[in-house]
């Protein structure tokens, strides 16, 4: 799995806010400054940079200084890491599904 050094726990954690799930989302078109990801949301400064700290601790998101403009940008390999676990549950609950659906097609020829 990509990225196993970031504990799955913080990865959801910082996925289960709307607010960092819109970040996320608009740091898939690209690397955005603070001003540029605070833009759409209706609350102060330092809460919506509470809000990037919680994804750069996760490792979703990585910032860079250059004069007085931070720049964020999406750690795809995290998400990978999330979206891998997640593949796997998807795949374990469909072999279930199917072996249920056979069985069930099976008590139904009886």
């Amino acid at each position: 799995m990509a990225n196993q050094s970031i504990p799955l726990d913080r990865i959801f954690q910082a996925l289960s806010d709307p607010t960092r799930r819109a970040v996320v989302e608009r740091l898939t078109m690209g690397p955005a400054s603070v001003s540029e990801l605070a833009r759409p949301f209706s609350m102060a400064l330092p809460s919506f940079s509470q809000h990037l700290n919680v994804l750069e601790e996760s490792g979703l998101v990585v910032s860079r200084k250059t004069g007085r403009v931070r720049t964020y940008v999406l750690e795809t390999q995290t998400l990978a890491g999330a979206q891998d676990w997640l593949q796997l549950q998807r795949d374990k609950w469909t072999r279930r599904l199917d072996q249920l659906d056979n069985y069930l097609l099976q008590m139904k020829e009886t």
